[in-house]
């Protein structure tokens, strides 16, 4: 049987004032490059480590949930990295529930492998992280209770897209994107994982 094809996924997590508020960004391509998904979560108080971990479980899950079963993760996070690695012990309280869960979601996958790249080659999941932070900042509330996918605004409104009432979070987190309205059309920023003729609850949140 072919093997399932490998997805790279960039993640990234921050905290303005560690701990602070922070928020996790993600972006998920295929091997040949083509873009998958990208979305954020704002997190409210955390460390710069704890939003680290939140972005690699999001991205675990939305793997899992959309049937990637061979994920390479790219992160500028030495620690994480090196800690998935089991090169470095968690020491930390607060991190160790975080890397047991992370564990047992890569061991539901058929392959996994974790990089440590420099934070230039991470640029689109650090702006996702900020973009977030920026929008919790300006009062716009980002802390859904599950990943959201969300790309960086270029027009007037940000559309917010939650799936289907058939479907549970656990299977299909919420989705997050903006969008432009030109003439009468919301137009997402970057393709959206839906089904053609899929019904979809909408919140929109304009964009100062």
């Amino acid at each position: 049987m072919a093997r399932s094809p490998e997805i790279i996924v960039h993640i990234d997590g921050g905290s303005r004032g560690n701990p602070g508020p922070a928020a996790y960004g993600v972006v998920v391509d295929s091997a040949d490059g083509s873009r998958l998904a990208a979305f954020s979560r704002y997190l409210g108080k955390a460390t710069n480590n704890v939003a680290e971990y939140e972005g690699l479980l999001a991205a675990l899950e939305h793997a899992l949930a959309n049937h990637h079963s061979r994920l390479r993760v790219l992160t500028d996070s030495e620690l994480l990295a090196l800690q998935i690695k089991r090169v470095y012990k968690v020491k930390s309280p607060g991190l160790k529930p975080l890397h047991d869960r992370a564990l047992g979601l890569i061991a539901r996958l058929e392959s996994f492998s974790i990089q440590h790249v420099p934070r230039e080659a991470n640029r689109q999941a650090d702006r996702l992280a900020n973009q977030a932070l920026d929008e919790a900042a300006g009062g716009v509330d980002t802390s859904a209770s599950h990943p959201a996918p969300a790309a960086q605004a270029q027009g007037q409104g940000s559309l917010a897209l939650a799936d289907a009432p058939d479907r549970t979070p656990e299977s299909a987190p919420p989705l997050r994107a903006s969008a432009t309205f030109r003439q009468g059309r919301l137009a997402p920023h970057f393709q959206l994982p839906l089904f053609e003729g899929e019904v979809v609850d909408l919140v929109i949140y304009r964009k100062e």
